[in-house]
């Protein structure tokens, strides 16, 4: 497998705190998503600069500005003001006589005093400075650096809460920007009850229920996604059904990758996270959205250079040797993978140091080195080599197995892409006869899931070695019936079209910036009797499938998934279903 850069799925809203998200702590806490390298990105993952997933503004925030006069309140001023709701930044929202206050830390149903810090003409920011009234869902947060650090913006709620918010943003935004009909009678659905969103062996089997039929001819049992009470044309009249968010059972240590930054003290290497609006690190040992064993492996790393004098990389002099430590934990094999991203291909004491990391770490199977000379925010460099071990290590998610590269994307949190996909593979209601086309394929994920239940599968993406590992991942599971493709999906379907391959399903799953509008344009062309849409941005999905329903479509049901706790991100997926077909 090629060490050259990879893409994921066409975003990488999960490969950084996304990987967006996601809120990965200790790694880079890029805004989200997604914050995932896209294919748009050419896969590129970029160390950010400090800023927190909760410090993004609306544009000219940090901008000094003369007093707007007329306001019912003005800088520096103290109110008592009601939380009505919450922003997609986590912030939450009131008003003082009318005007518009964003609190951070502040949640929905909560009477807090603030302090007005700027205003602009129609919306302000407000510091929280005492919960008069607290929230139910008010918990403490349990990680010690939470204000600190800004990977989690929202732990100081409630799991529950966090699951029912999620749904009502994605609820928010059918309705907003998409002017979407939602069907009221789940208003409530998500309960004051978590138990049942999240993932138990009971409620997957529920969402995902095969029904095993013979197919004649290939003397094989196919999985039949059943679909039933949703395609009715009373629920079309109805509005969209969106159900209950999808949770963890533990909504903790789901992080499987961690990306560290690596600094100095007078105490030796230091690696955590960058400080507030610096490029100060913070040394921290725990992350408690990281498994345990990535904390454990970079520990081990930056005691292990410090005892051998290993220098780190200083970002204003461009001298200093290491910049990242990059741990990849695979869940289901239990393999890990360390990268050493280091400015210069010299490694001092480099057997030392590799024999020493396998004495501390025995089930790490890949030690590989990522050159990155650079003066640049990007974490990776073009060049990757192997110091001990594979090339790869393994891991599996439902029953398709992944070869991991270095610098290949692999989702964040293996347990909630497993619902995801399930998810994904319900909604295209397969019978083992269809013909599907997966557009943002990345590396094969969802392809290659659909390929177990489907005729053929088509998967195309623009990023050359992300098809490279879509083929290679295609080989290591024996999948014949899956053809990848290199290319634009708005420019490669049209000529599939014209070969005479016919969509019975299209699957889109992309960056968060949405669907090309050629490739809304495309779907439309080729008229598949479904479409079902993956998204890491509830904005650009509601103005998608705004376009898919006003050329001929439906929208049936959306789930909302939740694919990092803790944090303002949520994935959804989307079914649609062309009117005038029965499900």
């Amino acid at each position: 497998m090629s060490n050259t850069n990879r893409s994921g799925r066409g975003k990488n809203r999960r490969n950084s705190a996304a990987s967006q998200g996601q809120g990965n702590a200790m790694a880079s806490r890029q805004p989200g998503k997604s914050s995932r390298p896209s294919s748009r990105q050419q896969g590129k993952e970029v160390r950010p600069q400090g800023a927190s997933l909760s410090a993004v503004r609306p544009k000219g925030r940090g901008r000094e500005s003369a007093p707007i006069e007329g306001l019912p309140v003005s800088k520096n001023e103290e109110t008592v003001i009601d939380i009505i709701g919450m922003n997609h930044d986590g912030e939450g929202v009131g008003r003082a006589n009318g005007y518009t206050l964003f609190v951070q830390g502040a949640l929905p149903g909560e009477t807090v005093r603030v302090r007005v810090m700027k205003t602009k003409k129609q919306y302000g920011y407000a510091k929280l400075l005492e919960i008069v009234k607290a929230s139910p869902d008010r918990v403490s947060a349990p990680c010690p650096i939470y204000d600190q650090c800004g990977g989690c913006q929202i732990q100081h709620m409630s799991y529950a809460g966090q699951l029912a918010w999620k749904r009502q943003l994605v609820v928010d935004n059918l309705q907003r920007i998409g002017k979407l009909s939602v069907m009221v009678e789940d208003a409530d659905a998500q309960g004051d009850e978590a138990n049942r969103n999240r993932l138990t062996e009971e409620n997957m089997d529920q969402a995902v229920e095969p029904a095993i039929s013979e197919e004649q001819g290939n003397g094989s049992n196919r999985i039949r996604l059943r679909l039933e009470g949703v395609m009715n044309e009373e629920a079309a009249e109805q509005g969209i059904r969106v159900l209950p968010t999808m949770g963890m059972n533990e909504p903790w240590r789901y992080r499987n990758k961690a990306q560290v930054p690596i600094g100095v003290t007078e105490g030796g290497l230091v690696g955590g996270f960058y400080a507030k609006g610096s490029h100060r690190i913070i040394d921290m040992e725990t992350c408690l959205i990281q498994h345990e064993h990535n904390d454990e492996v970079v520990a081990k790393v930056k005691e292990i250079g410090s005892h051998l004098g290993i220098s780190a990389y200083n970002e204003e002099t461009g001298r200093g040797l290491l910049r990242h430590v990059v741990v990849k934990k695979a869940f289901r094999t239990g393999e890990m993978m360390l990268v050493l991203v280091t400015n210069g291909r010299d490694i001092p004491h480099k057997d030392e140091w590799i024999g020493s990391i396998r004495e501390a770490i025995p089930h790490v199977a890949s030690i590989c080195q990522n050159v990155n000379k650079k003066q640049t925010n990007v974490i990776f460099g073009d060049e990757t080599r192997v110091l001990w071990g594979r090339d790869v290590i393994y891991d599996y998610i439902g029953d398709v197995q992944f070869a991991i590269s270095p610098r290949s994307f692999y989702q964040v949190n293996p347990v909630q892409t497993e619902v995801l996909y399930g998810k994904t593979v319900e909604y295209a209601g397969l019978s083992g006869k269809e013909t599907v086309i997966d557009a943002y394929c990345g590396i094969g994920t969802i392809s290659l899931f659909l390929a177990q239940h489907a005729d053929q599968v088509y998967g195309v993406e623009i990023v050359p070695e992300a098809i490279e590992d879509a083929r290679s991942n295609a080989m290591l599971n024996e999948m014949k019936n899956v053809k990848f493709e290199v290319g634009a999906s708005e420019d490669v379907i049209p000529r599939w079209k014209e070969q005479g391959i016919e969509a019975d399903v299209i699957v889109v799953d992309p960056p968060r910036k949405g669907c090309d509008p050629r490739l809304l344009d495309t779907i439309l062309e080729m008229k598949p009797e479904r479409v079902v849409y993956v998204s890491c941005n509830p904005s650009t999905l509601a103005r998608d499938l705004r376009v898919l329903e006003d050329g001929g479509y439906r929208t049936v049901e959306v789930t909302p998934v939740d694919m990092f706790p803790h944090t303002v991100h949520v994935e959804s997926v989307a079914m649609l279903v062309r009117n005038g077909t029965e499900g």
